[in-house]
């Protein structure tokens, strides 16, 4: 078979790239094509002009399921527009190899140890075996959760639409920005509409938790599920799943009653009490990676501002469709500070021992994290007239991939708009995977050398 010589240097350059540098590679290639499939004017309503600027911001966002947006996305984009901004937070949020892996099955293609080796970085897993299966698990719970959240709203939407149409179109992208935690709305005001509707508001906060959480979460209790309810009790569900699933419901609850004291003499002053437990509730589980909001975070005090911002750049759980440094860096952080202040070394949770690797690998992605936060911070506040906190509500938001915003994004500069985009989309890929795509192979030095003390502290 006859290759050109063009073709023979393609795929000689394609096989020296590292799978890092692949993965970065695809999730820049869906965002060209969104980007492109924007930039139609059928994808605009009539008399909307986008420039490339908007139509790339908007694009990126969406695959990297952040939701800060510089133009409404409602008043902005056409039926078909609004279509390709739904197939990029799946994108996005399921992870480019996860959709790669359903179309290669579905064309029975063979899938190689390359390819597994990909869908292991992308969905940020340790072992390369059952990768496949995980995969197939992970699309069929996600896409599950997607149609019943679609059916479910769709059908309630029918109290708001006249059109059952509309109100089944309203469901199906709010089922998926809810999910991928994508922060995208088409009401074009957020769920600020439904402020009193505390059924909109629960489903929501459901299919955002089930986002969130972690997709190797999702499958073990739909494996728990699975098992009759008499052996249920021999189910040993894996250290990622209690200390994942500890860690968001433990920052959820503090978040939740952190932000009820905070504004309890302030924004909750003249609320009823179930406008407070759902205001509260809402803003702490969207506030984590969703984007979402049924109230306008500027009506919040500055403190409360600063929280929030500090729980986006958390952000949800590992193998997630959330970003910020996850969950889990959060608590080997935190509980080896604990640990090293007793005067231990080892650090023990729930009976097992952490290996030394994921501990050392939580501080690079802190500290990291930490550092590329308050560059961006002192970048922007240099050359932008906002406030501090509106400034680290924004960065925060964009790293946290997660969309809340004070209203600055269309104001600030190009210059600022692309540092945010960078920050999505390194949220989106994850910071362990930015850092390896500046090294093609990464390999163990054979020999040591001698070991000297310094004064720390």
């Amino acid at each position: 078979m006859y290759v050109s010589k063009k073709g023979f240097h393609l795929k000689k350059l394609f096989n020296r790239l590292s799978v890092v540098q692949l993965i970065s590679m695809y999730y820049l290639a869906a965002v060209t094509l969104v980007t492109i499939l924007l930039s139609f004017p059928i994808a605009h309503k009539e008399g909307i002009n986008l420039n490339f600027m908007e139509v790339l911001f908007t694009s990126v966002s969406a695959v990297s399921v952040t939701g800060l947006t510089v133009v409404s996305t409602a008043d902005s984009f056409s039926f078909f527009g609004i279509i390709v901004i739904a197939l990029a937070l799946q994108i996005g949020g399921l992870g480019v190899m996860a959709l790669g892996t359903l179309i290669w099955l579905i064309l029975g293609r063979k899938i190689g140890f390359r390819e597994r080796r990909m869908i292991m970085t992308d969905q940020n897993q340790q072992s390369i075996s059952g990768i496949v299966r995980l995969v197939k698990d992970m699309l069929f719970v996600i896409l599950t959760i997607e149609f019943i959240g679609f059916i479910i709203l769709g059908t309630y939407y029918l109290n708001y639409h006249d059109s059952i149409l509309d109100a089944y179109y309203h469901g199906f992208f709010s089922a998926i920005s809810a999910t991928t935690n994508g922060g995208f709305d088409i009401t074009g005001a957020s769920l600020q509409p439904f402020q009193h509707d505390y059924f909109v508001q629960f489903v929501h906060i459901l299919l955002i938790i089930a986002g969130a959480i972690g997709f190797p979460v999702l499958i073990e209790v739909k494996e728990y599920l699975k098992i009759a309810p008499e052996d249920r009790n021999l189910k040993r569900f894996s250290l990622f799943t209690k200390l994942t699933t500890l860690t968001y419901f433990l920052l959820l609850v503090f978040s939740f009653l952190v932000v009820i004291v905070l504004e309890f003499n302030h924004y909750f002053a003249d609320k009823s009490w179930h406008e407070i437990l759902f205001t509260s509730l809402f803003q702490s589980t969207t506030a984590r990676s969703a984007g979402l909001s049924t109230m306008d975070v500027n009506s919040f005090t500055e403190q409360t501002q600063v929280f929030l911002s500090s729980m986006m750049f958390i952000g949800a759980s590992p193998s997630s469709v959330g970003g910020g440094i996850r969950t889990t860096t959060f608590a080997l952080v935190i509980i080896f500070i604990m640990t090293f202040a007793r005067g231990q070394r080892h650090i023990k949770i729930f009976g097992r021992e952490i290996e030394d690797e994921d501990l050392f690998k939580a501080v690079v992605v802190t500290l990291l994290a930490i550092i590329m936060f308050l560059a961006s911070l002192i970048v922007i506040t240099a050359i932008e007239p906002f406030s501090l906190t509106s400034i680290i509500f924004e960065v925060s938001s964009a790293f946290g991939t997660t969309g809340l915003s004070m209203g600055i994004t269309s104001d600030l500069s190009y210059f600022s708009q692309v540092l945010l985009m960078i920050l999505m989309f390194i949220g989106r890929i994850g910071l362990l995977t930015f850092l390896f795509t500046f090294n093609k192979q990464r390999r163990k030095s054979n020999y040591r050398y001698p070991k000297e003390k310094i004064n720390i502290g």
